[in-house]
């Protein structure tokens, strides 16, 4: 399920993932995790007014941020921002459906703009508009970004938010009894081949679904952010001589084959190979 930058101007249609980072304890540790678990390479890192984060490199290419948490009681987490023409518009969408800020949209200058939001259950994600950074150089292919998917409670408070705020299009998916909707950009043709995200459900509220196999039935709601990779089995190898956690070990699927990982500081993350 991949589907290209689309819109004018060479940046990427509104609600369209185009960025990612993961806030993190150690930025050093964490180079070293992902240096040798993607191959990544870094920049030497930002100064204060940008949080002193640093760039990930892939094939010299521009594919996710690290960053350190600036309070210790934030989350260790993967964050997917989705791209927007106008952030702050975006924003009084989100409020408006029933979802909320918990960063007002903000200039990055000369970068662009981003924002934190939560949709009603709360999980959250990043908005970004674009300045000179457009997001990701490279997606779909091994080292890089490839999808991403928010696991809900209730689905008809959550789809209705995503396609209202978003204008997505959704294909409701059976994959082995779990109830899964994708969707797709507005203007697109719903369906797999145009889909830049997905819902799951968490545990309990379907038999056995793929969520229950790494989310304790307590977990809140939240996004899951994919990196595609060749080999799923190496991957999972490297994450536990790295000091990670394999939290779903490498499983076939219709779209290849996934596995769930959390890294050495605690932030979880998915890998796809196909």
């Amino acid at each position: 399920m991949d589907y290209a930058e689309r819109n004018t101007g060479g940046g990427y249609a509104e609600g369209v993932p185009c960025w990612a980072d993961a806030m993190l304890p150690d930025v050093e540790g964490g180079k070293r995790f992902y240096g040798e678990l993607f191959g990544w390479t870094f920049d030497t890192g930002s100064g204060p007014e940008y949080g002193h984060g640093t760039q990930a490199y892939s094939d010299g290419l521009p594919v996710a941020a690290l960053a350190p948490k600036a309070d210790g009681r934030m989350p260790t987490v993967w964050t997917v921002y989705l791209a927007s023409p106008d952030a702050a518009a975006l924003a009084e969408r989100i409020k408006g459906a029933g979802g909320s800020m918990i960063t007002e949209v903000m200039p990055v200058e000369p970068f662009g703009s981003m924002g934190l939001a939560a949709d009603p259950e709360g999980a959250v994600f990043g908005l970004w508009q674009a300045g000179t950074h457009q997001g990701f150089g490279k997606q779909g292919k091994p080292g890089s970004y490839c999808w991403t998917e928010v696991y809900s409670r209730d689905k008809n408070l959550v789809d209705p938010f995503y396609e209202h705020v978003f204008g997505y299009g959704g294909v409701d998916l059976d994959l082995d009894g779990e109830d899964f909707r994708i969707w797709s950009p507005a203007g697109a043709e719903p369906g797999p081949d145009t889909a830049v995200g997905g819902r799951s459900l968490l545990a309990g509220l379907t038999p056995a679904p793929v969520s229950d196999r790494y989310v304790p039935a307590r977990m809140p709601a939240h996004f899951l952010v994919y990196f595609n990779v060749a080999d799923a089995d190496a991957s999972a190898a490297a994450v536990t001589r790295l000091g990670g956690r394999v939290q779903a070990p490498p499983a076939d699927t219709p779209y290849g084959r996934i596995a769930v990982f959390t890294d050495n500081q605690g932030a979880t993350f998915a890998v796809l190979q196909g």
